[in-house]
């Protein structure tokens, strides 16, 4: 099936606009457990509910996977890929640091993406050709030239099943950073992290994981504004890679070189969805 990515954008942003108003409105209610230090509340799944049941109606033939329950399978060909709250820990403190991620992956690869950040009061867009925009207006990623001048933002340290082990890595990256890069951020959100390396408000983001429901919309609006995203060995990003780079293109190589050293000391995360 061939679709033009552009002419559901409008499909995609009323999407987002039914998760935030649920987000924004509604207090996180019963929380669930899903794991050691992981959750999801009743917003969650609220917010999937709706999408789901919206994108039925609106793009029947079209798949569906949500990070709470489910659903179509990576690779099956055109799918939505919804985090309904993405910031759950963020959203349960009160911290404005989260929103709802909805992207559209043609086979491994995202063509189109919208997050929407309600208690910010922004919105991300963009599809494949098409350019990336923030509440309507074009942007694009910023021009740093050296890590010393760049704000990197770095993905949650793991936690659960074999945490110790997958956060060596982890911890040996933030530890190469610290010495090179100008400042270390950790927003909580794969979302924010990519939207803020298009705005040009961060230079990169790294994320030593890679779930389809967190990045597929913050991969493609990345690289509508001028990103480059990557995999660990500096193969193109898709959502069967292994870890998640976006970063202002003059700063690729060296990112690529200090991760290799942080690798060195332990295994990383690789969660594709079935």
């Amino acid at each position: 099936m061939t679709i033009d990515a552009r002419s559901l954008l409008p499909i995609g942003e009323q999407a987002v606009s039914i998760a935030g108003e649920i987000i924004r409105t509604r207090a996180p209610g019963v929380v669930t457990a899903k794991g050691d230090r992981d959750m999801a509340t009743e917003v969650d799944y609220a917010v999937e509910h709706a999408v789901r049941e919206f994108l039925a109606r609106e793009t029947p033939e079209i798949g569906f996977l949500g990070e709470e329950e489910g659903g179509s399978r990576l690779g099956d060909g055109l799918m939505w890929a919804l985090d309904p709250v993405d910031g759950t820990a963020n959203f349960l403190h009160g911290i404005p640091l989260c929103g709802v991620s909805l992207g559209l992956v043609d086979k491994d690869i995202p063509t189109l993406g919208v997050i929407g950040l309600p208690f910010l009061d922004l919105r991300y867009a963009a599809a494949e050709e098409a350019g990336a925009a923030v509440n309507g207006s074009a942007i694009q990623v910023g021009d740093a030239r050296d890590l010393s001048s760049a704000i990197v933002a770095i993905g949650d340290y793991a936690v659960g099943e074999n945490a110790e082990e997958r956060n060596r890595p982890r911890f040996a990256l933030t530890e190469e950073l610290a010495a090179r890069v100008q400042r270390i951020r950790m927003f909580g959100s794969a979302a924010i992290d990519l939207a803020w390396v298009a705005h040009g408000r961060i230079d990169a983001t790294i994320m030593l994981s890679n779930n389809p429901w967190d990045t597929a919309a913050g991969v493609i609006i990345a690289r509508e504004a001028g990103a480059t995203v990557i995999d660990l060995d500096g193969s193109p990003h898709s959502m069967t890679a292994q870890a998640t780079i976006a970063a202002s293109p003059k700063l690729v190589a060296d990112l690529i070189e200090l991760i290799a050293e942080a690798r060195k000391v332990g295994v990383l995360d690789r969660k594709i969805a079935e």
